[in-house]
Order: C-alpha cells, then structure tokens, then sequence
C-alpha cells in the first residue's frame, strides 16, 4: 500500500445578489509541468498554526479585494483533480469548500496569480471548474442554479 501525501485547502463560492458565482481564472506561467490556464474560485491552502476562517478570510482578500464574506457555510470536502509539485514529487490537495456571499456589488482588484475575473450562472460555473474539480462538486454547483 502506498500512502499519498495531501495538502489542505479552502475554497469559497462567492455569491452575489443576483445569484451568480465569482469565478478566477488561474495564470499558469511558470507551472511545472506547463498547464493551460484554468477557472477556479477563491481560497488557498492552509498555513501551518492557520485557521480555515482565517485563510478563507486572507485568500479571498488577497485574491479579489474583497474585504468582508458573509454567511459563510460548509459545502463539501473534495479531492482537487489536480496535483501540486513539492520538491521532487507531489501532492494531492484536499479542498474544503464553503458557500458565501456578498451584500453588494463590488469592484473586483485580482492579485498577479489571476488573469481575469467573472460571475456567471452556476451552470456556466460548474461546466468551468470541471478542470480542476470532481464531477460531485460539478453537480453541486450546477444545483446552485435551480
């Protein structure tokens, strides 16, 4: 039996008044090995003595320049589809994915790991993150709609 090794992460569908879902798309510049870009949602993975609010929190800011997520609610617990290089090897990541939303528009600052932004429909949401999530988390998101 092998064991696998597994970083946490934290992710949050953001949701605004109208019911669309923030979605980011990844630059992959300088990914080893070499991927195209691809959509994801905010979050990051967990610092050593972190907290998940508090990385929830961090990522979001970092990420998009939103300050404040509210109603924040466990959605679900997954395995990412994609791996993340660690010195001569790597990892499997381990996401845990809350829902929240925002109470008003707001304008949207991307950090340099991002090349775009957009809110869209969960159905569109769901065919996006397809890349980098299972097919349970697809069908989650594509629910968010009905």
């Amino acid at each position: 039996m092998t064991i696998d090794l597994f970083q946490l992460g934290v992710k949050v569908l953001l949701q605004d008044q109208s019911g669309k879902l923030l979605l980011l798309k990844v630059a992959t510049d300088g990914f080893t090995p070499p991927i195209a870009p691809y959509w994801d949602i905010p979050g990051g993975r967990v610092e050593r003595h972190g907290s998940i609010v508090e990385t929830l929190n961090r990522e979001t800011k970092e990420e998009t320049g939103i300050g404040k997520v509210m109603d924040l609610t466990f959605l679900t617990s997954v395995v990412a589809n994609i791996r993340i290089p660690h010195e001569h090897t790597d990892v499997g990541l381990l996401l845990q994915i809350y829902s929240g939303s925002i109470d008003e528009e707001t304008s949207i600052y991307l950090s340099d790991e991002h090349l775009a932004y957009e809110w869209v429909d969960p159905k569109t949401a769901a065919e996006r993150l397809r890349i980098k999530y299972p097919i349970e988390f697809v069908q989650v998101v594509e629910g968010m709609g009905l």
